[in-house]
C-alpha cells in the first residue's frame, strides 16, 4: 500500500482541463496560452474528420468499397433515419451536412478520449454546451428564418390549445427550448465523464491497494470495450435528439 497515493487527486487530474498534455513516458507538454488540452482536442477531432473525408473517402469509386462505404452507410443512416424523419423530407436533406458533421466531429472526440495520453473534450460542459448552442440557434433563428414570427408563435402555441391555458402553456414551451439543449448538454457530458471516471477509479485501486486490486485491470478493460459503444451511442443521440428538437419547432402541427 502507497499511503501517500490519493484516489480523489489521481481522478481529477485525469478529467479536467489544463493546460499541459501528459503524453505517456513522456515529460508534460506545455500548451500556449490561451489552448488548453480540451481545446487542443477540439482542434484535433475537427482536423481527423476533415483528413477521414478529404483523404480516405475516396469519392472516384463509383460503387463504394472498405472505409468508403462505411462511411457513405452511416451518412445514408443520418440522412434518411434522422434527419429525413425527424425534419421532413426537404428540410431533413438540406440539414444533413449539419447533422452528419455533428455526429462525426462527436464520435472522433469521444474515440479520442478512449486512447492513452490524450483527453476527452466531451466530457467537459463547456464543450457539449457549445454543441448544444447550436441546436438552440437553429431551434430559435432556424425557425424564424422558416416559418417568420408567426410561425415561431405556433410553435410555442399549439392550435386547439383554450386561450387560458396558453398563459401558463406558452412560458413553459419557451423554457422548453432552453431545458431541451440543456438536456443535450449534459447527457453526452455526463455519459463520457462517468465512463472515464469508473476506468480511473479501477486502475487508481492499484496503487491504493497493491496487488489484491490487479483483477480490476481486467474490469477496466471490460469498461474500456463497452465505452467505444457508448462513443458511438452518445453522438448517435444527440444527432438524432438534435433533429427532433428541430423538427418539433419547424413542424409543430406533428
Amino acid at each position: 500500500m502507497i499511503p501517500s497515493f490519493n484516489l480523489e487527486q489521481y481522478l481529477m487530474h485525469h478529467v479536467e482541463n489544463s493546460h499541459q498534455w501528459d503524453l505517456p513516458f513522456l515529460p508534460a507538454l506545455p500548451l500556449p496560452f490561451p489552448l488548453s488540452l480540451h481545446g487542443l482536442m477540439l482542434l484535433m477531432g475537427a482536423f481527423f474528420v476533415i483528413v477521414i473525408f478529404c483523404s480516405l473517402y475516396d469519392r472516384k469509386q463509383r460503387v463504394p468499397r472498405n472505409f468508403t462505404n462505411l462511411l457513405e452507410c452511416l451518412i445514408v443512416f443520418i440522412r434518411d433515419e434522422i434527419a429525413i424523419k425527424g425534419l421532413g423530407e426537404k428540410e431533413g436533406r438540406g440539414m444533413t451536412p449539419f447533422l452528419c458533421t455533428l455526429f462525426f466531429f462527436i464520435l472522433v472526440l469521444n474515440l479520442m478520449g478512449l486512447i492513452p495520453g490524450f483527453s476527452s473534450a466531451t466530457a467537459n460542459p463547456n464543450v457539449t454546451g457549445a454543441l448544444a448552442f447550436f441546436t438552440l440557434c437553429l431551434m430559435i433563428f432556424g425557425t424564424l428564418r422558416k416559418s417568420g414570427w408567426r410561425g415561431f408563435q405556433k410553435a410555442l402555441a399549439p392550435g386547439g390549445v383554450p386561450k387560458g391555458i396558453l398563459f401558463i402553456l406558452v412560458p413553459i414551451e419557451f423554457l422548453g427550448i432552453f431545458i431541451k439543449t440543456g438536456a443535450l448538454m449534459i447527457r453526452l457530458f455526463a455519459n463520457m465523464l462517468a465512463g472515464h471516471m469508473v476506468i480511473l477509479a479501477m486502475l487508481g485501486l492499484i496503487p491504493l491497494l497493491g496487488f489484491v486490486a490487479f483483477p480490476t485491470v481486467f474490469l477496466a478493460v471490460g469498461v474500456g470495450c463497452l465505452e467505444v459503444f457508448i462513443a458511438l451511442l452518445q453522438a448517435y443521440i444527440f444527432t438524432l435528439l438534435t433533429a427532433i428538437f428541430i423538427g418539433q419547432m419547424y413542424h409543430p402541427a406533428h
